[in-house]
């Protein structure tokens, strides 16, 4: 028996649910030498934004137990390189392209869509409202459900592609975030971003990072991730993308069967860029061991035992 591993997101059909998270994985080309991009589900690039950044100050990486802590900062090219350069490029390996989207205003997220709108190039956007590594925009966004309705209510007029909303973790209510998002228009969401976070070198008595806060992400963030998948698919109807710590098909199952369609790999492509595609392996073996037709009927399978 050969499974069907194949997944609808929002119109969207993607040949099995793994995907690469954005942020961890660029945009796609710099694992070309190292992995087969065509084995993929989708690739989510690094955020863009209008203009090209530098991102923050370095420290901007720090290993930590079971996990990572990084405050990039959103560094990226800036749109025109993306649009004349990077997605052409990433056009050649027949995948889907899901551009990751951020600003530091509405107006900014608006235009993005737009310009990203008329590019036969992308197939979908994800709405980056989560990022805690930036001064402007990113999480002030993602942790108040009014600025979520309102920035996706005008994203959703820009353009006709399917959107994806990103959210944080850093709120008391992610179920809140939820439905503002899917109401303003939303057609998927994909949980989790990293945790605010932070760590102190003691002999130098200063933040590790040169940001003093990162994100943390890794497995260490992985039970977190889950608990907010689980909620977030018994309140919303729209496909959930689930991400935070995977690392192995184990770890992409308990995403899946708490309610997830599909999943992303983050820092686990810095441990092993071959971990998405080992990961799509173990999907496929785990349905011939259970006897599992469509990966797909495996979603939100926790919740209804």
């Amino acid at each position: 028996m050969t499974p069907d591993l194949s997944v609808e997101i929002a119109g969207l059909k993607l040949k099995n649910p793994v995907l690469t998270a954005s942020g961890t994985f660029g945009f796609g080309l710099e694992y070309a030498d190292v992995v087969d991009l065509r084995r993929l589900g989708a690739i989510v690039t690094k955020s863009v934004t209008l203009q090209p950044r530098a991102g923050n100050p370095p420290p901007r990486v720090y290993e930590t137990p079971s996990g990572m802590l990084n405050a990039i900062g959103l560094q990226n090219p800036g749109l025109e390189t993306v649009l004349a350069e990077k997605l052409p490029a990433l056009a050649e390996y027949g995948v889907p392209v899901v551009v990751s989207i951020a600003g530091e205003a509405i107006e900014e997220y608006v235009e993005l869509a737009r310009c990203l709108d008329a590019s036969p190039h992308v197939a979908a956007l994800e709405i980056n409202i989560s990022c805690p590594n930036v001064k402007r925009g990113g999480m002030q966004f993602g942790t108040d459900a009014t600025l979520t309705r309102e920035l996706v209510e005008q994203v959703r007029q820009a353009t006709a592609l399917p959107l994806i909303t990103k959210l944080s973790p850093n709120v008391t209510d992610i179920v809140s975030i939820a439905r503002a998002a899917v109401e303003a228009g939303s057609d998927a969401l994909s949980l989790i971003n990293t945790l605010l976070a932070m760590s102190i070198d003691v002999e130098r008595a200063r933040p590790r990072l040169g940001n003093v806060t990162g994100g943390l992400s890794g497995p260490a963030i992985k039970p977190v991730a889950v608990r907010m998948v689980w909620e977030v698919a018994g309140a919303v109807s729209v496909p959930l993308i689930g991400m935070g710590g995977i690392m192995t098909a184990a770890d992409a199952l308990e995403f899946i069967l708490a309610g997830a369609t599909a999943v992303a790999v983050g820092t686990g492509t810095f441990v092993s860029p071959a971990a998405p595609t080992a990961i799509i392996e173990g999907l496929k073996d785990y349905c011939v061991r259970h006897g599992v037709n469509r990966i797909s009927e495996l979603v939100g399978k926790a919740q209804r035992t």
